[in-house]
């Protein structure tokens, strides 16, 4: 249940009319796009909806928690990234990369979620040599990783990005994601 200080399409986002859904989702990913007042009254729902059975909802939760992140004082991402991080291996990958596309927004929020991030990018990239989509989780990440990197200056995130291509063994691949990082 959302309170009233939330927008009024919020509780559209996890509507099964997808026009309804769609419309809330493209309003709520422009509001969230900023700190927002309403974060922590929409937060435990948008978590709960990261596990629920329609892929829909779990792939816009997602995408929704990480904007929320942005405003979160009180850290609480740190508690649910986890959960985030099983979003990335969703049973449906289309899922799955939406999460993976979205996380970076998580170091935005102060540099103990961007730490605790980019670990988590860092343990995910080496964890996924065994799914069937490794290289694009593995481009995902490092795009991730650069788009974070561009939007702080921290050269940690540069130096992490820098030894995950490293890190790869296929030289194709090793040069497909030094290629993501430059542009």
């Amino acid at each position: 249940m959302t309170s009233s200080s939330a927008p009024q399409g919020f509780s559209d986002l996890w509507s099964k009319d997808r026009e309804r859904r769609n419309a809330a989702y493209e309003e709520m990913m422009q509001a969230t796009g900023d700190p927002v007042p309403w974060a922590y009254e929409v937060w435990d729902e948008v978590v709960g909806n990261l596990a629920h059975e329609d892929n829909h909802n779990r792939a816009i939760a997602a995408q929704i928690l990480c904007n929320l992140a942005i405003g979160d004082p009180e850290k609480r991402i740190l508690r649910d990234l986890a959960s985030l991080v099983d979003v990335t291996r969703d049973e449906r990958f289309v899922t799955a990369r939406h999460c993976l596309q979205s996380l970076w927004k998580i170091g935005l929020a102060g540099p103990t979620q961007r730490t605790a991030l980019v670990d988590a990018l860092v343990t995910r990239f080496g964890e996924c040599v065994s799914e069937k989509n490794v290289t694009l989780i593995r481009n995902d990440i490092i795009v991730g990783l650069r788009r974070l990197h561009e939007a702080t200056g921290d050269e940690t995130v540069a130096q992490r990005a820098a030894a995950l291509i490293e890190a790869e063994d296929d030289v194709k691949y090793r040069h497909k994601y030094a290629t993501s990082w430059r542009r």
